[in-house]
């Protein structure tokens, strides 16, 4: 839709979001970054062609919700095995939240569709203020869990996950790969696949 206006920008705009061919990069814009990011990075693409700032803004936004109502909303995966590892750290009385690069609206859905508000006790996404990697969405989600960030930990599938809780000064970060490619969680304290490999031992 943007190269439909501005011709020559979709194949740098694609390698940008870190789409190549049929595959995602899983540490790539498009997979990690907000949607206001979104939008400021393809306007950046549109402004690198001579638009002014506020034309190629609007140009990146109106083809982004355009985009969006013509490819719908595919409701976002739970991957196989994770309600299961939740009630179990629920049951053990330990409090979780979701801290997410998605709007808040959306992490409420995916929530309720999931079926997790008795595991879930804090749902934070980005709207227009900070994001990843800035501590104070980990702070804020102590403050609402009415935990210290010293005796949090961090379980995120990014270097951003990552970063963000080094700098809120969490006790930990457990990095989890999904596909097995550890680079996506560098500076994590652990790194797992899956989410079912985190144990709780009383002690």
């Amino acid at each position: 839709m943007i190269d439909a206006q501005v011709p020559g920008i979709g194949e740098p705009l694609l390698m940008a979001f870190g789409i190549n061919g049929n595959t995602l990069d899983p540490a790539g814009l498009i997979a990690v970054a907000s949607r206001r990011e979104t939008e400021i990075a393809a306007a950046a693409y549109i402004a690198e062609t001579g638009k002014g700032w506020f034309e190629s803004l609007k140009i990146a936004r109106q083809s982004l919700d355009e985009a969006e109502k013509y490819l719908g909303t595919t409701p976002a995966p739970l991957f196989s095995g994770s309600v299961e590892v939740l009630k179990s750290l629920s049951n053990a009385g330990i409090k979780l939240g979701i801290i997410s690069a998605a709007t808040s609206t959306e992490v409420t859905e995916f929530v309720a569709r999931h079926q997790l508000n008795d595991y879930i006790q804090v749902q934070q996404g980005v709207d227009d203020g900070p994001s990843k990697p800035d501590p104070v969405l980990f702070l804020q989600a102590c403050q609402a869990l009415k935990v210290e960030p010293s005796a949090t930990l961090m379980v995120g599938d990014s270097v951003g996950d990552m970063q963000m809780a080094r700098n809120a000064k969490a006790a930990g970060c457990i990095g989890i790969t999904w596909v097995g490619k550890s680079d996506h969680v560098q500076g994590a304290d652990v790194v797992i696949n899956q989410l079912d490999e985190i144990q709780v031992f009383a002690g």
